[in-house]
């Protein structure tokens, strides 16, 4: 491990994902302090007039950094469990190079004061959702446009459905205008206090179970109300069942919203999921292995149209606490691309460019972005082997929360070097 952050860099043969809707090729790249500099056959003659490094990077895949659209982050300055310096560290090494937050906090961001950006000098893209209501309580609408005029990305509210009366008073009002409404389909009245979907499984393992209609029953309200109001931009966040699927599949493309499943949801499910294991306690639950097959299927078939990290920490102390009393969340951008790359590459037979179009060029559209692309110049590449076995307890790029569902794991797949982490690459490539 003797690379240098600053050392120029030859990457021979690399696989090299352009941009949306072009599949990957065989070509040279050369690095300089971090940027894209050549591209192609020049890349070798400028290469060697540089003294640049040169590795056989035959298998590994650069492509554009990663877009997370909806995470939490409570605590920025001083949180027990995350803190934005922690967060950042570890998402810009796990390939992300930019992070919606939700509007959460120990002062919820529901007000233009409270949407100053979170620094001021940041490699990784830092982008804050506004507040539908006050306090997300369902009470009074927050002051949208005030909101947005301060530099919100869109607005959302938290892990439910608000009051419909609310919801259509603020899509009358319209102050959002064409800006992003991100809403969660979910109904914690019908919940009946289960943790995980109703399924053979769960029922074997004495689980109390959230029946599916506490995301059916708000989500089909959301539809109707996103036909009565087609200028709006309602997205749905955090779909988690078949059921759900099978709603958004009814309607005409057109007229279908678009919509977010948490990168866990694609993973695990309460078949396959250890009783022991951290995980468990998600909102939404988790759902059967039949769940699990139609949110993946759904990404398949555009009718879902980001992978969201959905980062939500948990200090050590909270986590000690019974399942039923714990916060709810699991945590870690490192373990979404290798992860969902065996599971959905290396298992079902995914390309590298259907990924991708989940975890970056879609997300980034949910959110509104400019289509990201390798260009020369750019910074904002990510560096992958598929390959690459490593041990999530020894890797010192992790975050701060305790809530990491794979801590044990040796994982397959992970991020060599980043454009935005210039560290990264004198610790992980090889020597």
């Amino acid at each position: 491990m003797t690379s240098r952050p600053d050392q120029p860099l030859l990457l021979q043969q690399v696989q090299l994902l352009e941009a949306e809707g072009v599949e990957p090729r065989c070509a040279d790249v050369l690095i300089l302090e971090g940027r894209l500099a050549a591209i192609g056959s020049s890349a070798a003659a400028e290469a060697a007039a540089c003294g640049a490094r040169v590795l056989e990077a035959m298998g590994w895949l650069l492509a554009p950094a990663l877009v997370d659209p909806h995470s939490h982050l409570e605590d920025p300055a001083t949180g027990a469990a995350e803190t934005l310096d922690s967060l950042e560290r570890s998402a810009l090494a796990a390939g992300y190079g930019t992070v919606a937050l939700l509007p959460r906090a120990s002062s919820w961001r529901d007000r233009p004061e409270r949407l100053q950006p979170l620094a001021a000098i940041s490699p990784l893209q830092w982008l804050l959702w506004g507040s539908f209501s006050h306090g997300a309580q369902g009470l009074d609408l927050a002051c949208h446009g005030d909101q947005l005029a301060a530099g919100a990305i869109g607005l959302a509210e938290a892990e439910q459905c608000p009051p419909l009366a609310l919801l259509e008073r603020g899509l009358t009002l319209a102050e959002c205008g064409h800006s992003p409404l991100l809403l969660a389909p979910r109904e914690p009245s019908l919940s009946q206090g289960g943790f995980v979907r109703d399924g053979v499984d769960a029922l074997r393992a004495g689980w109390p179970t959230d029946p599916p209609i506490s995301e059916t029953l708000p989500l089909a309200s959301l539809l109707a109300l996103a036909q009565r109001h087609p200028e709006r931009r309602l997205q749905l966040m955090n779909l988690s069942t078949a059921a759900g699927v099978d709603l958004l599949r009814q309607l005409p493309a057109a007229h279908r919203p678009e919509a977010t499943v948490c990168w866990w949801h694609l993973l695990a499910d309460s078949g396959n999921l250890d009783p022991i294991a951290e995980g468990w306690r998600v909102v939404p639950p988790l759902g059967t292995p039949a769940d699990r097959f139609a949110l993946q299927q759904a990404l398949v078939d555009g009718l879902i149209t980001a992978v969201a990290v959905h980062h939500e920490a948990l200090d050590a102390e909270e986590q000690l606490l019974p399942l039923d009393q714990r916060k709810p969340g699991v945590a870690g951008h490192r373990f979404v691309l290798p992860c969902l790359w065996q599971e959905l590459v290396h298992g079902r037979g995914w390309s590298a460019a259907q990924l991708w179009q989940s975890l970056c060029f879609g997300p980034a559209r949910l959110l509104g972005l400019d289509p990201p692309g390798l260009t020369l110049g750019s910074n904002r590449w990510l560096l992958f082997d598929p390959q690459r076995p490593w041990s999530v307890a020894q890797d010192p790029w992790g975050p701060r929360a305790a809530n990491q569902p794979l801590l044990d794991a040796t994982l397959t797949g992970q991020v060599l070097a980043a454009g935005l982490s210039p560290g990264l690459a004198a610790v992980r490539l090889p020597a």
